[in-house]
């Protein structure tokens, strides 16, 4: 058992909350029930440039809707706060200045025009790639070079300007990832990263740092594109003498046609990106969880179905993958689908009309609108297919699906038209399905023709679909009136 687990999930406000973030998130929660830690909910806002509206609301009911409970965040602080990155900005400024008193971070006053100079002098003397270093530092306008005094002037006049990490020239920076295992990188490919910025806010490296060390995380479980900074944060731990916490990275999500699942891919796979689209869409929250936890992890058995307890009992880190994981849509539908059917009818009526619009479903006997689901639910992914493959319960098809009329011949009018009138003489009682059924064997054994001559042909008439649940059984549920009232449609429209 692990010691006081505690983790954080600690996405920026800078658009709606990604698919791949919902997973982080997800991945942390798990981790901390397992420990029986806390999940700390933070937000990122110091970049105030690219901040959106709504999106802290947004990120904050994405998790509700998932499942994913938050013990300290913004709406139900702990000892640990603010939650909000904005309102801890005093700290980071103390925190910077402490490192600046240990020679460990140092003033920078150089505007934009001197550091684009600086690049272009580099370029062009062959160094494609060119950096604020331990090497390009010795001749910028900063508290290394310039005289104390002259530093003192400037900082009293205001002037403009950021702090900088000191990087060491050659050293090598090692850790373990849990999910990777050991870790190198040499400081020299390393820049010496803005901490401060000249507005006083601090930058992504230093405010999570800080943060995490104050809020007492234990574990940092995020994406791979991390991983790159992660250097750059063991520097500011050891700069600091502070413990830093376990690092895990996570593996990409990828697309179905390769290379890492963006925007623009998810778009033209028809994959929806962020947790909002799934929310509207009406996916089931229980089924996006269980398929994103099994988008870079297993139990290492061969089962697939687990609820949100269950994966919180079975999740290890050691079980995450280190290579992408593929986004496959189908096998969503396919989880979607066990959730969908694992709900009674009546649960399912209920929400039926929380998202339809259609006036006879909206007015339909609860119990009628129970019994129509349980045909139709075994044949549909999602919730909202409930209304329109089983929209014939309720209204007589105002046209005919254009491929099942492929299949209204020269004698479908003459069968349908038998059928109707041997059931017309069935009394209300007797219309029931399984003697629908027999009377449709009686046509087709005089008339010698296969079972499909007068089943296609029927289930136009009376549904307008050439597919669909049990048309027996339908018809029962439909009754007597409506099936005759629609053959007759059919047959003056259909002839």
């Amino acid at each position: 058992m692990e010691e006081n687990v505690r983790v954080r999930f600690a996405p920026s406000p800078t658009g709606f909350l990604h698919i791949g973030g919902l997973r982080t998130a997800l991945y942390n929660y798990l981790f901390a029930r397992h420990h029986r830690g806390d999940f700390v909910l933070r937000i990122e806002d110091t970049d105030q440039n690219r901040y959106v509206e709504n999106a802290e609301q947004d990120i904050i009911s994405s998790l509700e809707w998932s499942g994913i409970e938050v013990d300290e965040g913004p709406q139900n602080p702990g000892e640990f706060g603010p939650y909000r990155q904005s309102e801890r900005k005093e700290l980071y400024k103390t925190y910077a200045e402490k490192l600046i008193e240990k020679g460990m971070a140092y003033y920078a006053f150089d505007t934009t025009e001197e550091l684009d100079q600086m690049r272009e002098r580099l370029q062009k003397s062959g160094n494609p790639s060119p950096k604020y270093d331990s090497i390009t530092r010795q001749s910028m306008k900063n508290s290394l070079t310039l005289p104390q005094d002259e530093v003192q002037k400037l900082l009293d006049e205001g002037a403009e300007h950021v702090v900088r990490l000191k990087v060491p020239r050659r050293e090598t920076i090692r850790f373990e990832d849990l999910i990777r295992g050991h870790v190198s990188f040499e400081s020299k490919g390393l820049d010496d990263q803005v901490l401060l910025k000249s507005d006083g806010m601090p930058t992504y490296h230093l405010a999570n740092v800080v943060d995490d060390h104050l809020m007492k995380i234990s574990h940092v479980i995020r994406g791979e594109e991390w991983l790159s900074s992660t250097p750059k944060h063991i520097l500011l731990y050891q700069a600091f003498g502070w413990e830093p916490p376990k690092m895990a990275h996570l593996p990409l999500i990828m697309s179905p046609s390769g290379g890492k699942l963006s925007k623009r891919k998810a778009e033209s796979e028809g994959i929806p990106i962020n947790t909002k689209d799934y929310i509207e869409q009406n996916y089931e929250p229980e089924a996006l969880v269980n398929f994103l936890a099994f988008l870079g992890w297993s139990p290492g058995d061969d089962s697939e179905i687990h609820s949100m307890p269950d994966l919180c009992r079975l999740f290890t880190l050691d079980r995450v993958s280190k290579g992408g994981a593929v986004f496959n849509h189908k096998k969503l539908l396919w989880y979607n689908e066990i959730y969908l059917r694992e709900q009674s009818n009546h649960q399912l009526a209920k929400r039926v009309k929380e998202i339809t619009d259609n006036k006879q479903i909206l007015e339909a006997d609860d119990e009628k609108l129970a019994k129509a689901i349980g045909l139709v639910k075994e044949r549909v992914s999602k919730v909202e297919e409930l209304i329109t493959m089983g929209i014939f319960f309720f209204e007589d098809p105002s046209e005919y699906d254009e491929k099942a009329l492929k299949k209204w011949g020269d004698d479908s009018a003459g069968l349908v038209s038998d059928y109707q009138s041997r059931i017309s003489d069935l009394s209300e009682e007797e219309f029931e399905a399984a003697t629908l059924k027999s009377k449709l064997e009686e046509v087709i054994n005089e008339h010698g023709v296969g079972f499909g001559k007068l089943m296609m042909p029927l289930r136009i008439a009376v549904t307008g679909q050439g597919f669909g649940p049990d048309l027996f059984t339908s018809m029962e549920l439909l009754e007597k009136e409506t099936v005759l009232r629609r053959i007759d449609t059919a047959l003056k429209k259909l002839g």
